[in-house]
């Protein structure tokens, strides 16, 4: 089933939104979790921006920021998972997720930077 990616990035944003209410409650979940949720909320924020570019160069540029949150949402999630080894299905998804996020973007920035 093919996903649009503004409807697959909203999705991951509550999705992680959802995880991290779950995290424990000491200090170093809570930060982390509150990173993870900025990071991965932006990754769906700036994609509608770069939708909304006024040019290639535009749209370039803020897919590059896209591409830096999704990048930053993995380094979160990555973290959660060595704080918790095997806790968590859902983690792992997660992490595949903003992985797979990242290689789009990466791939759709590649080509529109060669389209002229």
């Amino acid at each position: 089933m093919k996903t649009d990616l503004p409807q697959r990035t909203r999705r991951f944003a509550l999705d992680v939104i959802r995880y991290c209410a779950g995290l424990p409650r000491e200090q170093a979940f809570q930060v982390i979790g509150r990173q993870l949720v900025r990071s991965a909320t932006s990754v769906g924020a700036n994609y509608r921006a770069a939708c909304r570019a006024r040019s290639r160069a535009d749209f370039v540029n803020k897919l590059g920021i896209v591409e830096e949150e999704a990048d930053e949402t993995s380094y979160w999630l990555e973290l959660l998972a060595e704080l918790q080894p095997g806790r968590s299905k859902e983690l792992g998804r997660l992490c595949d997720e903003a992985g797979q996020l990242t290689a789009i973007v990466v791939a759709s920035r590649k080509t529109a930077r060669k389209r002229k």
